[in-house]
């Protein structure tokens, strides 16, 4: 854990630890939106890529969070891989706090670029990103990634949504 604090309020991000894990999973669980990982995986992430990833706490309660990694192949891209608020805190602003503190981060040690996808339904998703690309005063490109016809299952097409460069 990078032991970096922001604190707005009552609301203090920080990156996640191991016992962090399971909360992560039952605020995706519960959802409604995000791919359900395994238990297992929301552990080994906040193992793994903590220094990539945020959690929103209030009260000393995991209220949010936002995972990411940094490409292997494009190291000053960071990939966001999930984004989620527990249903009892939504309407704060969360989301954006936690975009914005983990872009701030990674940008100072010299990411420039982030990537993630959103299915075309997933308006919230949009919004959030397209709000991050208008603070960040930058580029925000969409172009679809993995089409529904590549999916074994009913998945639905996954849109690239590219924002950068960042500012230093």
């Amino acid at each position: 854990m990078s032991g970096k604090r922001a604190e707005r309020g009552d609301v203090v991000v920080v990156a996640p630890s191991i016992v962090d894990g399971a909360a992560l999973w039952r605020i995706a669980r519960d959802s409604g939106k995000l791919d359900l990982n395994s238990s297992y995986a929301y552990l080994l992430w906040c193992r793994d890529f903590a220094a990539t990833s945020r959690i929103a706490r209030i009260d000393g309660e995991v209220a949010g969070f936002v995972t990411g990694y940094l490409r292997p192949d494009a190291p000053d891209t960071l990939v966001v891989w999930q984004v989620a608020v527990d249903q009892r805190f939504r309407g704060q602003g969360l989301a954006a706090t936690l975009l914005d503190e983990l872009v701030a981060d990674v940008a100072a040690k010299g990411a420039r670029y982030l990537e993630t996808t959103v299915t075309p339904d997933n308006e919230a998703s949009v919004a959030l990103f397209t709000g991050l690309a208008r603070r960040l005063r930058t580029e925000h490109e969409r172009t679809d990634l993995f089409i529904r016809e590549q999916f074994p299952d009913e998945h639905e097409t996954e849109v690239l949504h590219r924002i950068g460069p960042f500012s230093r």
